[in-house]
């Protein structure tokens, strides 16, 4: 069981596929059943706090690297049933139509704005559950080249490559902290920080690799440039969408990239949301995440949501993290918090009190001047509450 858990992502991906396929309304398919069995699975199943001892750590790996070919063949298909009517990349749908008798030419045709709206909303969805985070845990084994190639090309699905470089250069060395584009001051709404968090991460993947060539004595511009040579990966994968399905395609398949990442800083908004930490004095330590045990969000996203754990030890693969129960706990699971942050006015509601709990039960002395000082700049009556508890 303790395998086969971490397939659920693989379950859902089929569900978001056919619905593409099927066309119509059935576009949705994969969106609602995410949200529906994630969300209520949470709320109904409760906390996963299991640590068991995984031996065949190969078939862990292999569910991370068929993460590659499942975001690859949805998308393929999302950008396909974007094209124009006369067109049919590398024969597929004469192939479907032949092998199973299914009129997708029909499906493809009859599919209105809405329908399409359900499936890039569907492919956003599980490009960030299933080419993102699993980029994310293989960009952290900066050790193995196999990871790293297929982590980077996981992230281009999102534009994101610059990730694999600030995320685990930049991020987990500032986070909590000013310095950190991915935490959200205490006050900020969500979607300020896709914005903000977007433009200071790419600027700060690119000094990260700047600084790291200039060390190297080798050019900026040129093939060392990883920084680079992602933005190749992603521009190469906009030609293939061209390829498949024209200029629809393109359009196609950059809303959901750009969705996919937009999905991304959602996760990093609640994730470290409101909280403070001096980098120069302190160490990151589990207080400094926003944890989660929830059962199926931890089974359907490899452990992220033992947050606390991974930024303690970055190095650790998800099946190593422990859930930490005392550490600072989310509103909820991942995927119905990241409902809430959509809600900015109900988000800061929220999580006013939890601030104040964590300044009054986590924060060090410093940290609580810190908390004092981000509460009157957030402006917000709801913070400014919480001031005089770190006083």
């Amino acid at each position: 069981m303790h395998y086969l858990k971490y397939l659920l992502f693989h379950s859902l991906t089929f569900a978001a596929v056919a619905g593409i396929l099927l066309g119509g309304a059935y576009m949705w398919l994969g969106l609602i059943t995410a949200l529906v069995f994630v969300v209520l699975g949470d709320v109904l199943l409760g906390d996963d706090t299991s640590t068991p001892e995984l031996k065949h750590k190969w078939l862990l790996n292999l569910q991370l690297y068929s993460a590659l070919i499942l975001v690859s063949s949805l998308t393929f298909c999302m950008v396909w049933m974007s094209g124009p009517d006369q067109t049919d990349a590398l024969g597929f749908g004469g192939w479907l139509q032949s092998f199973t008798g299914y009129d997708i030419f029909t499906a493809r045709s009859n599919s209105n704005i809405f329908d399409y709206l359900g499936g890039v909303l569907s492919t956003i969805l599980f490009i960030g559950l299933v080419g993102t985070i699993v980029g994310h845990e293989l960009t952290h084994r900066t050790w193995d080249p196999a990871s790293m190639f297929i982590g980077r090309w996981l992230l281009a699905f999102s534009w994101d490559t610059g990730f694999a470089i600030e995320h685990v250069y930049g991020h987990h060395k500032y986070v909590s902290t000013i310095d950190d584009p991915a935490t959200a001051p205490r006050g900020r709404n969500v979607y300020s920080h896709i914005v903000i968090s977007t433009i200071k991460g790419n600027v700060s993947a690119w000094e990260i690799e700047r600084n790291r060539l200039k060390k190297l004595n080798k050019a900026l511009f040129g093939l060392s440039n990883i920084y680079l040579r992602g933005l190749t990966m992603t521009a190469s994968l906009t030609v293939a969408a061209y390829a498949i399905a024209q200029w629809p395609g393109v359009l196609t398949f950059t809303l959901c990239a750009l969705g996919a990442k937009a999905l991304l800083e959602i996760v990093n908004y609640m994730e470290h949301y409101g909280l403070v930490r001096n980098p120069d004095t302190t160490p990151c330590m589990p207080r400094h995440s926003w944890n989660s045990n929830n059962k199926i969000s931890s089974w359907a996203t490899f452990n992220l949501t033992r947050h606390s754990h991974h930024h303690a030890h970055g190095e650790l693969p998800f099946w190593d993290l422990k859930p930490y129960q005392d550490a600072p706990m989310m509103v909820s699971g991942y995927l119905s918090t990241m409902l809430l942050t959509l809600l900015p006015p109900l988000w800061h509601r929220l999580m006013a009190p939890k601030l104040k709990h964590w300044d009054e039960h986590y924060a060090s002395e410093e940290e609580k001047l810190l908390a004092r000082l981000s509460n009157q700049k957030s402006g917000s009556r709801l913070f400014m509450r919480n001031k005089n508890q770190a006083a």
